[in-house]
């Protein structure tokens, strides 16, 4: 498992503090037809559920390296990225290592919605997002009370979830680095629009658990095979088909429940 410090700074904005997070200056309120977003699981909300929530939904900047919430803290809103990726990050012992992540696909704060409001990892943004929604949470609760298809969907984006978190500890256990980095780049490329992913290699550690050093070296076998360009802070995806072939078993069967259960998904 490779150790990793915690970033040495953070993004505007940081929504580990609610106070910050509902700042007038950091956030634009919805309104009228400004309710149109790219976030997947916004999407599937049943129409009562959006003219109830419209009034309560802001709209923020995500930025990389922008902190949500750490282990253990209390989280006073759920967000829905309309871009870029943040990580779930388990520590212990100075190490760090992603378990989960979230794009277009899904909301920040799952643990805390559902559970008694403390969130279990540590999230931030490890890819520059555009926007994204943000809804106090007690907000989001009322809104699960009132509505059973909003329930459903939530309940189905948390199965989602758990298969990811499942499909990650199989991959850490038994796959080779190199099978390892390709599932997280798919991940991410799913994610992403294009094909350009902007990764550091310290955060492609991280998402592998796995040396920096080990990182370089695999990048390389993947250049060398044909299947990404890799330049500094950024990993073009160049053959898909074999990313996938290299993941094997531990790609595709997320994502295709994800597509099951709620909608439309990746690449």
């Amino acid at each position: 498992m490779a150790s990793h410090r915690s970033p040495s700074r953070r993004g505007r904005g940081r929504l580990e503090d609610p106070q910050v997070c509902f700042c007038p200056t950091e956030k634009r309120t919805m309104a009228g037809n400004d309710f149109e977003t790219s976030n997947l699981l916004v999407q599937r909300f049943d129409q009562p559920t959006i003219d109830a929530l419209r009034p309560h939904f802001s709209r923020v900047g995500l930025e990389r390296e922008q902190c949500f919430t750490t282990r253990g803290q209390r989280l006073e809103a759920v967000v829905f990225p309309e871009g870029g990726i943040a990580s779930c990050v388990a520590s212990e012992g100075g190490a760090r290592t992603e378990v989960g992540l979230v794009g277009i696909d899904g909301m920040i704060g799952l643990g805390a919605l559902l559970g008694d409001g403390i969130e279990s990892t540590e999230i931030l943004m490890q890819v520059d997002g555009t926007t994204g929604l943000v809804l106090p949470i007690d907000r989001m609760r009322a809104a699960l009370a009132e509505s059973e298809a909003l329930r459903r969907l939530v309940d189905r984006y948390a199965l989602c979830f758990q298969i990811q978190l499942a499909y990650a500890l199989v991959s850490c256990a038994q796959h080779l680095m190199e099978a390892r980095l390709a599932r997280w780049l798919l991940m991410c490329h799913d994610r992403l629009p294009g094909d350009e992913i902007p990764l550091t290699h310290e955060f492609m550690a991280m998402m592998i658990s796995a040396q920096r050093s080990g990182v370089t070296v695999t990048l390389h076998t993947l250049e060398g095979a044909g299947m990404i360009r890799s330049t500094r802070g950024l990993v073009t995806i160049r053959d898909r088909a074999k990313l996938a072939e290299l993941a094997g078993d531990s790609y595709g069967i997320p994502e295709a429940r994800y597509r099951d259960l709620i909608g439309p998904f990746g690449k």
